[in-house]
């Protein structure tokens, strides 16, 4: 293993270290037993052709760059802790940062379906942080939603010729909220308001959501950016081996 490498498993350890002594939160995603069975069914098959594509998406990375995986399981770690980092917001979910656009820009959102439903299943199980049963919903908005509007987001701007650290930061803040944006949709028709439906109930989820997400947003935007500096600064010839550094 080379020094630079080194140093990109020690961060990766660092991120772990960090999990593991986060204070116990009572916040989830959107928890166990939220969603009635037909709802967490319905997420649940939605989610499962992106995590086909994702696996097939991540065998295909690692057979070409073996090496890959240091960058791959980085990813996977600065989801998990981030994402852990909860503030309650609205009854049966929580406010905090997904992590998923670093992986998206590096591995393309695909392969974040998988680093994503990994992520969730540790913390339903290990953390009471989502659940079981919600695991389709909660892999839809922050591992497939959000990751797919961060990449197209980030080469749209690249394509308009936008500075490069400009788009990373756009690409992460946004796709942080639209996953809040799905996941009012997810709880809003589970629970549509009495008075006006699917679209009332997810204009108040949203509300609620607003306030913390917002700048909870900018923060995992200025992160993911900090993150890629570092990257560009000591891990430059697995960026270029990803195709990160043509773009």
């Amino acid at each position: 293993m080379t020094s630079k490498q080194k140093k990109i498993v020690s961060l990766a350890a660092s991120f772990a270290l960090i999990a593991g002594t986060l204070p116990a939160a009572g916040a989830m995603h959107i928890m166990e037993g939220y969603l009635s069975p037909r709802w967490c069914a319905i997420w649940g098959v939605l989610a499962l052709p992106f995590l086909i594509a994702g696996f097939f998406s991540i065998k295909k990375t690692l057979t070409r760059d073996r090496k890959a995986i240091t960058l791959l399981a980085m990813a996977g770690a600065f989801i998990f802790v981030i994402s852990s980092l909860k503030i309650p917001s609205v009854t049966g979910s929580c406010s905090h940062m997904t992590g998923t656009g670093l992986g998206a820009l590096l591995f393309g959102p695909s392969a974040v379906s998988i680093l994503g439903v990994i992520v969730l299943l540790f913390q339903a199980i290990m953390l009471a942080h989502g659940g079981l049963t919600t695991l389709g919903a909660n892999t839809f908005s922050m591992a497939i939603a959000g990751p797919f509007v961060s990449f197209g987001i980030y080469k749209l701007l690249q394509k308009l010729k936008v500075n490069k650290m400009v788009s990373v930061f756009a690409a992460a803040t946004l796709g942080d909220l639209f996953t809040y944006c799905v996941t009012s949709l997810q709880l809003a028709v589970a629970y549509p308001s009495p008075d006006g439906g699917v679209a009332v109930s997810a204009a108040k989820f949203l509300g609620v959501f607003a306030p913390t997400q917002l700048p909870l947003a900018i923060v995992e935007g200025i992160l993911t950016v900090v993150i890629m500096i570092a990257l560009e600064s000591y891990a430059r010839p697995e960026l270029r081996s990803l195709g990160f550094e043509e773009v």
